[in-house]
């Protein structure tokens, strides 16, 4: 486990923490391994009863590492780091809850589809910026978003890629509750103290029911949406993309057709 994610296992909680505030907490190939370990970890675990993720005090997570991600992904993505660990979290039987301040862009924001509940800061503001990117959406988010808030909403957030703020997320949905800032992973944190005192077989059976619907189509769309990203990675509107990212410009994709 590297020590840009860490780990804490108190009270049947497994805390997980992105820890790269000097990054914003951008991930790389090897946060992702160490956050699919930590959710092995937890599955196998009977004494785990809940997982929190969460970050800083003003930073959830920035996204991928573009210097990282520029070099494309290593491998089918279901064996790749950010793929093994999109479907462990789709698919792990426990309950998982986030605390979310600050930004919280690209996978920032779409891991939180997958999670049972999402506390959020005021200061939380969250972002799918893919096609900013020259890229296209992943995490199971062009299945779950039209599912949840209708084809129109979904591919505003997902073609303009604009960030929004709490409010917005909890109007649409996205969020379990707003928080003071101070005060986001210490509501989220009593909320897993509530779930882990709760029967665990009754906690796995509703958490199964409530993802049956989607459960066969969201691996499929995860897997197509992989496949594509990959290739995205490797086209030239990225590379406009990343590089205009690296000088702090805006991209010009006027040349592309």
């Amino acid at each position: 486990m590297t020590d840009l994610i860490l780990t804490e296992k108190h009270n049947r909680i497994l805390t997980v923490r992105i820890n790269r505030t000097d990054r914003k907490n951008a991930l790389t190939h090897a946060m992702y391994t160490s956050l699919g370990d930590a959710l092995e970890q937890a599955q196998a675990d009977a004494d785990i009863r809940c997982v929190l993720f969460t970050g800083s005090a003003d930073c959830f997570t920035a996204g991928n590492d573009l210097s990282d991600f520029a070099q494309g992904l290593p491998g089918a993505f279901q064996d790749t780091p950010v793929g093994r660990f999109l479907l462990l979290l789709a698919n792990t039987t426990k309950p998982v809850v986030a605390a979310v301040n600050g930004p919280a862009v690209g996978i920032g924001t779409t891991m939180l589809l997958h999670c049972d509940m999402v506390f959020a800061g005021q200061n939380a503001r969250f972002q799918m910026p893919f096609a900013n990117l020259g890229l296209c959406p992943e995490g199971g988010s062009s299945l779950l978003l039209p599912s949840w808030l209708g084809r129109v909403r979904a591919a505003e957030l997902l073609m303009l890629g604009d960030a929004f703020t709490a409010d917005d997320a909890y109007r649409l949905g996205l969020i379990s509750r707003i928080c003071d800032s101070v005060q986001t992973e210490a509501e989220a944190l009593e909320t897993c103290k509530r779930l882990a005192a709760q029967a665990p077989a009754a906690i796995r059976a509703t958490k199964e029911l409530l993802s049956r619907s989607t459960h066969d189509d969201l691996r499929s769309a995860m897997l197509a949406e992989g496949e594509l990203f990959a290739e995205r990675l490797k086209s030239p509107e990225a590379a406009e993309a990343i590089k205009a990212f690296m000088e702090k410009r805006k991209p010009d994709f006027s040349a592309f057709k």
